[in-house]
């Protein structure tokens, strides 16, 4: 038979009421475990922020130690100078007594080869004195950086904890020997073991070293590479303690929320809420592993509340629709449906009831929350009443056992430490109500106080939200002793402070004068250097063309090469000497930039091709504001370098926007440079590696973008990964884009013809300089009657023979080249155009040739450069 019309009705209700059910009791599940499980994530994660906040204040309080104790003069001279029994014995009592004063392990002392010289161990068996440390990385950490730190097992004593260490340098920077302090954290374990939770603490490695429980102990959270293996055997961090991996199973990532995961090894049954925290100033990681159980519980209570809630919405419908299809039963049936209603009402507040006192009890456990800190702390409500208190707080006023306890007046404990005198002398109903008057206060307070047996306690006071105060106790007799020892030391360090700050500033004034002598002594020695090389490149430009056969000529451009090389040296250590004196002068201004790196591209772009490599370059329309001719010179030798150590590949040359400034980069991919020597590159006569075929650096090149670069104000850095190349940049700030500057007039090919019959004067004090000249410039045409100095000159001069143009130096002996044709144009009766040539590159020999419109060329002269001035000079007529 076929299912009548009411069954089927009925079949389809039951279908939809059973899959509603089922859907909005997994929605309530799926919700009600995510909301549990951000709770218990946020608990976890408070709770893990003041374990990490206690071991990080632990570490702080030893951690200025080891830095007072490297500035200790003893200390220093013992470490410095072979020690004799006596002088050890010495060393030995004192550190032992420092130590017993700051409560540490052990405090070490190790000299510059990792040998400990003294201990406050050393009347133990397991004293550190005579052993070697030089292996741990502490002790390498402190001699290379100044500070170290490191968590290990102790070599002699096997005992693990937290080394901290400071080096112990001269006067002139250089290592004498480390101090090292050693502090047990196992009473942090001891303190986690109490929460009745497994709180775990790993290093960069995930190997855990700190545990409340002990089967977890140096486990490995994550795998370990043969490399890491290899570090932990040669540190020794662990000893000879087998790391063994933990077994885990991720359930479910939650990402802020902890992640769920079930542990098989060691054994943990059940679920677990897996939440991680970082320790600030350690590379360290807090784990806390909670009961995942309680989440599913409120999971299974949620459920069970939106099903009940749905089947209530169910009952509702049926409800109306049995009004509307039974009108005629309906005044007899309303009172039975409202009757089960408001059961099904009642249920469900009795179940949310329920639910709500569940969670205030699970939220009224402040006192087993506030077991872990290291502070006694109680809270009160807005009626002054006591609410929650911890272990710490009892131990810290040695309170009797019935006399703290929820609802108890505060005013009750007051008078009770008023009995005990903890309130200080005065009245003691004044020094109560004072006390009560700043809890109605609400506000927040600290103060320091002293009790009868020497112990210094420092009290927080902070109000609550919605009335009362939370009271801490620190105990921080410790902190003051040592205070009080560090102001000692402090005075009798500013003593001789001021000592050896008068001996510097003496030794300073001396080392600025040496500079400053030295500075000279380099102007002058390049200036004289500069002469010979200057002469030496004019007879070999003669000389190159007299010669036919090709080997002769290639063998004149390796001479000319070497010149180059020569010349480029002795510039830069004129450079290096002016940055120095802080004579060379800037004209900071705006400029396009795309016009110089356009040069600069073409310039270099040869010499990249010529060894083999492509040298591209980005256009830009953006502009700088800088020294054009000093940023010029920062570019030209970052890409000067960038050709000469790519052995292949590319160099690039292009700039982009840093916010307000421009940085302009030269990329290459040469061999690169290693982080630990990219700073030393910047030295004077530094290199890293050899040049190409045509040559190394002298070394100087970034020195002066260095020193160019802090003239100018401008950043310059370098990113380097070696095997893969380098970027080197400068950061200048950016401008408006100014006017396209008109490009210098290009000379014709018919100028070079123009010199063939002119009359040219050189005048030199210098023979050598003289008759390279001469010989250059007779074989391009030129009549050259006089080659000679000053006295010559005047002696050759006559009225209305004047020269077509003059060669002049600078300085002649006893008289100045301006000075000589001062005398030589009076006897003239006119003024012929000068090319001053000079190896004084400084501004007041360009300032000279500029006041007297002359043309100015620096020693040692390139001829290709001379002989185009002279041919520009007699085509424009000497104007």
């Amino acid at each position: 038979m076929r299912p009548g019309p009411r069954l089927r009705r009925l079949s389809w209700l039951l279908l939809l009421a059973g899959g509603g059910l089922a859907l909005v009791s997994a929605l309530g599940y799926h919700l009600g475990a995510q909301a549990a499980l951000q709770n218990a994530s946020a608990e976890a994660a408070q709770q893990l922020h003041l374990h990490a906040q206690a071991l990080n204040q632990r570490i702080e309080r030893y951690r200025a130690l080891p830095q007072l104790l490297a500035l200790d003069p003893d200390l220093r001279a013992s470490v410095s100078a072979p020690l004799d029994a006596a002088a050890r014995q010495r060393l030995n009592l004192r550190l032992e007594q420092a130590n017993r004063t700051a409560r540490a392990s052990t405090l070490t002392l190790v000299d510059a080869a990792g040998m400990a010289v003294a201990a406050s161990n050393w009347a133990l068996p397991e004293s550190n004195v005579g052993e070697r440390y030089g292996f741990r990385p502490y002790v390498q950490q402190a001699l290379r950086e100044g500070r170290g730190r490191f968590y290990g097992i102790g070599v002699t004593t096997r005992v693990p904890g937290y080394f901290l260490s400071e080096a112990i340098r001269d006067d002139a920077g250089r290592n004498l020997g480390v101090v090292v302090i050693k502090i047990e954290l196992s009473a942090v374990e001891r303190e986690w073991a109490r929460e009745g939770e497994a709180i775990l603490a790993t290093d960069t490695r995930g190997v855990v070293f700190l545990a409340s429980r002990p089967d977890w102990r140096y486990r490995l959270l994550a795998p370990l590479d043969p490399a890491a293996r290899a570090e932990l055997a040669a540190t020794r961090q662990y000893g000879a303690q087998p790391l063994r991996p933990a077994a885990l199973r991720i359930l479910r990532e939650s990402g802020a929320h902890g992640t769920l995961v079930r542990i098989d090894d060691p054994a943990m049954p059940g679920r677990w809420l897996w939440q991680r925290a970082a320790v600030a100033d350690t590379d360290w990681t807090l784990h806390l592993l909670r009961d995942a159980a309680p989440v599913a519980a409120a999971a299974r209570q949620w459920a069970g509340i939106a099903g009940a809630s749905w089947l209530a919405l169910v009952f509702v419908l049926l409800f109306a629709q049995q009004r509307w299809r039974l009108g005629a039963l309906r005044r007899r049936n309303r009172a039975e449906l409202e009757a089960l209603v408001e059961q099904h009402a009642h249920e469900l507040r009795t179940a949310r009831d329920g639910l709500v006192e569940a969670a205030q009890q699970a939220d009224t456990g402040l006192s087993r929350q506030l077991e872990h800190l290291p502070q006694g702390v109680v809270i009160i409500d807005a009626d002054l009443r006591i609410v929650a208190w911890n272990r710490r707080y009892i131990e810290l006023f040695r309170f009797p056992p019935d006399l703290v306890r929820v609802g108890r007046p505060i005013e009750d404990v007051f008078r009770y430490n008023a009995r005990r005198g903890l309130l200080g002398p005065g009245p003691v109903e004044e020094a109560i109500q004072r006390r009560l008057g700043h809890l109605r206060s609400g506000k927040p307070h600290m103060r320091e106080s002293e009790k009868y047996d020497g112990t210094v306690l420092e009290i927080r006071g902070n109000p609550l939200p919605d009335g009362g105060f939370v009271t801490s106790y620190a105990d921080i007799t410790g902190y003051k002793n040592t205070a009080r020892e560090l102001r000692s030391l402090a005075d009798s360090l500013e003593k001789r402070i001021a000592r050896r700050t008068a001996d510097l500033e003496q030794a300073r004034r001396e080392a600025v004068e040496a500079n400053r002598y030295k500075t000279r002594f380099v102007a002058a020695a390049v200036h004289d250097l500069l002469q010979p090389l200057n002469a030496a490149r004019m007879f070999l430009s003669a000389l190159r063309g007299r010669l036919r056969e090709a080997d002769k000529r290639e063998l004149a451009d390796h001479v000319d090469a070497a010149l180059t090389a020569q010349d480029a040296i002795l510039a830069s250590l004129l450079d290096i000497s002016r940055l120095e004196a802080g004579t060379l002068q800037v004209d900071v201004r705006e400029f396009a930039l795309g016009p110089l790196l356009e040069t600069l591209a073409r310039e270099f772009g040869l010499a990249a091709r010529a060894e083999g490599l492509r040298l591209d370059h980005v256009p830009t329309r953006l502009a700088v504001r800088s020294d054009e001719a000093l940023l010029r010179r920062i570019l030209q030798n970052l890409l000067s370098n960038a050709v000469r150590y790519t052995a292949q590949g590319r160099v690039l040359l292009g700039c982009r926007r840093s916010g307000d400034h421009v940085r302009i980069e030269v990329w290459d991919t040469g061999p690169g440079i290693p982080r630990n020597r990219q700073r030393e590159i910047f030295e004077e006569f530094r290199r890293l590696h050899d040049g190409g075929e045509h040559g190394r650096g002298a070394g100087l090149g970034l020195a002066i973008v260095e020193r160019i670069g802090r003239l100018l104000g401008h950043r310059i850095g370098l990113r380097s990964q070696p095997g893969r190349g380098s970027v080197f940049w400068v950061e200048v700030p950016r401008a408006q884009a100014p006017a396209p500057a008109q490009p210098p007039p290009v000379p014709t090919a018919a100028e070079g013809s123009l010199l063939h019959g002119h009359t040219i004067w050189c005048v030199d004090d210098d023979a050598r300089s003289c008759e390279a000249a001469r010989l250059m410039l007779e074989r391009w045409g030129c009549r050259v009657p006089l080659a000679g100095g000053a006295d010559a000159a005047l002696a050759a001069a006559q009225p209305g023979h004047a020269p077509d143009l003059v060669l002049l130096d600078l300085h002649l002996g006893d008289i100045t080249g301006p000075d000589l044709m001062q005398q030589l144009v009076a006897i003239w009766g006119t003024a012929p155009p000068v090319v001053l040539l000079t190896a004084d590159r400084g501004e007041a020999a360009q300032a000279a040739a500029h006041r007297h419109g002359w043309r100015f060329l620096p020693k040692p002269v390139r001829p290709p450069a001379l002989r185009a001035l002279m041919t520009q000079l007699l085509l424009r007529g000497g104007s």
